[in-house]
């Protein structure tokens, strides 16, 4: 839940950051002279990256809880068997067990979305996002029945 207000909060911030930058985009634009003008134009391209990029991100947290509630309804939700330290941080050895059986897994079964979910799991417990996040959307594709980019 903590991750979801975190989220919304982040979102909200970015949006009002868009509203404003553009708001100063067109201001530039209406001044008229060509290097306002061009000034202008290239301060609006940044909230239109700006809300791309949020748009893509929120796209895909909402497909990677759609899965999970799929997953969980399935019953076939990772099981949190991760070891910890005194502060609740995984431990390392723990997270690369765990990752070591659920690649295996995934190798076992290259089609099935579940196993590339619990892949992803496994990766953001290892602490390596970006794999976790190619994982997540290789689960999201293969769920979609989309042809997957390898």
């Amino acid at each position: 839940m903590r991750a979801k207000i975190t989220y919304f909060l982040t979102a909200a911030v970015l949006v009002v950051y868009f509203v404003l930058v553009g708001s100063r985009g067109l201001m530039l634009i209406q001044h008229g002279t060509w290097i306002t003008v061009t000034f202008g134009v290239a301060v609006l391209i940044l909230p239109v990256i700006g809300i791309w990029f949020l748009w893509k991100n929120t796209q895909f947290v909402t497909k990677a809880n759609q899965l999970a509630t799929e997953l969980e309804a399935e019953g076939g939700l990772p099981v949190d068997e991760l070891e910890r330290d005194k502060y609740g941080r995984i431990l390392r050895d723990s997270a690369d067990e765990v990752f070591a059986r659920r690649k295996a897994e995934t190798e076992d079964a290259p089609g099935d979305w579940r196993s590339w979910f619990r892949l992803a799991v496994a990766y953001r417990d290892a602490r390596d996002t970006p794999r976790a996040r190619k994982a997540m959307q290789r689960a999201i594709s293969l769920h979609d029945a989309k042809p997957v980019r390898v």
